[in-house]
């Protein structure tokens, strides 16, 4: 019996068998734990890889092209060297035979300077043709106005032998009478033979005196005639001179114009020559670092537009570059908060509690492309948020980076209902949405 009782008591101490059991408390304990956690709130993310980039295209590596096909002359930088704006990179040397001459410029500006002297000759003689044609106007008023006072003068001739004419024809036709009476009284034996034939002389002068008169008078018309002949000849002759002085001057005209077109190719000429010797010395178009020199030799050959070599600027804007998937990009929009992580510098990331993260940075969505890029996503375009902690100096472009674009603040319960029927982020709104 005393053993059987020892072997009890034995196997109740360590068995404890009239202890109570305290599993239940950690059980609901943990229960109640998990109860409250599913209630706290969850930022709901989309995660997405990206690397730096450049907010503004110009601060992007630049490449250095050459604008003339030339041969290297003398290298003015290495590889590494930091350069400012305008500060020389290397000499080109001249290999088109168009350009060899060194002299171009100074030759080419001598055939401009002729071209502009044949101008003014072109425009003296275009004066001293105005200047005929003035001549030839006023001589050909003088003429005019000579034969005009001819006309007058004949004119008036006219009507004095027409006056005379009158008076002849009156003393004709008196004559003539008494002739007539003279002649009768001659038959009859009343006048003797000596008076008849003195009245007929005086007849016989009269009517020839009449015409004469008759005959000055169609010469002085004939003279009138002439007169207008010699007046229209006048005007013909100097109409063709005055044109030929016009074709004159404006075939000096065609030549200025033509030595005007001539005037403008050359200066044209100059100033692209001009321009030309400028290329010749390559400058930096931008503070930054000369890296990737294509060409290192002296000597060799470039094309036009063949890349020498990058400059990557020292003054940049970074942005971050991040692709999201088609399903989504509804859920992106400009000025959206995004938190990264960079490579190379330690971070502690609880991606539902942005706040609680260590080592993130924060950005904002400043562009999203509407088009799709080759990859099958979306390209969308962050940029730094200064209002928080500002990103690090160190970065540089192409550096990798993890973006988490935070969306709305959920229940962690309702996180993983959604998770669990694959629903997308913020595909359903919640009631506080709904009534907003």
């Amino acid at each position: 019996m005393k053993q059987n009782s020892k072997l009890y008591k034995s196997s109740e101490a360590i068995y404890l068998i009239n202890e109570k059991s305290k599993v239940h408390y950690f059980f609901c304990g943990a229960m109640f734990f998990l109860i409250v956690l599913m209630f706290l709130p969850w930022t709901q993310n989309i995660k997405s890889a990206g690397n730096i980039t450049t907010l503004k295209q110009e601060n992007r590596p630049q490449k250095v092209n050459s604008p003339i096909p030339g041969k290297i002359s003398k290298w003015l930088v290495k590889e590494g060297d930091f350069v400012k704006k305008d500060d020389s990179i290397l000499i080109l040397t001249e290999i088109k035979e168009d350009y060899l001459d060194p002299q171009l410029i100074a030759r080419t500006k001598s055939q401009l300077d002729a071209k502009n002297e044949s101008i003014l000759f072109y425009q003296g003689k275009i004066n001293t043709t105005n200047m005929q044609i003035g001549n030839l106007n006023k001589s050909k008023r003088l003429k005019i106005v000579q034969l005009s006072n001819k006309l007058k003068q004949l004119n008036n001739k006219l009507t004095s032998e027409k006056a005379e004419l009158v008076a002849n024809e009156n003393e004709v036709k008196l004559l003539k009478n008494q002739y007539e009476r003279q002649l009768k009284m001659y038959e009859e034996g009343l006048v003797s033979q000596t008076q008849f034939q003195q009245r007929n002389i005086q007849f016989q002068n009269a009517t020839a005196k009449k015409i004469n008169t008759e005959n000055k008078i169609s010469q002085t018309q004939q003279d009138l005639i002439n007169i207008q002949i010699e007046q229209n000849g006048i005007e013909q002759e100097y109409a063709e001179k005055v044109n030929k002085a016009e074709g004159d001057k404006f075939q000096n005209l065609s030549y200025i114009a033509t030595t005007q077109g001539e005037l403008a190719k050359l200066q044209n000429q100059v100033s692209n020559y001009t321009i030309r010797n400028g290329m010749y010395l390559i400058t930096a178009s931008q503070d930054g670092q000369i890296v990737q020199a294509n060409k290192s030799g002296i000597g060799e050959i470039l094309k036009e537009g063949e890349t020498i070599s990058i400059i990557v600027p020292t003054r940049v804007d970074y942005a971050v570059e991040i692709f999201v998937k088609p399903m989504d990009l509804p859920l992106v929009n400009k000025d959206q908060a995004v938190r990264f992580t960079f490579d190379g510098f330690p971070a502690i990331v609880f991606s539902g509690w942005p706040e609680g993260s260590y080592g993130t940075f924060a950005g904002k969505v400043v562009s999203i492309e509407s088009t799709i890029s080759d990859n099958g996503y979306y390209r969308v375009l962050v940029a730094e948020d200064s209002s928080r902690i500002k990103w690090p100096q160190q970065l540089r472009i192409g550096t990798g980076a993890q973006g988490i674009l935070l969306i709305n603040d959920v229940p962690i319960w309702y996180e993983l209902w959604r998770n669990i029927n694959g629903f997308p982020a913020d595909f359903y709104a919640n009631k506080k949405n709904k009534t907003k």
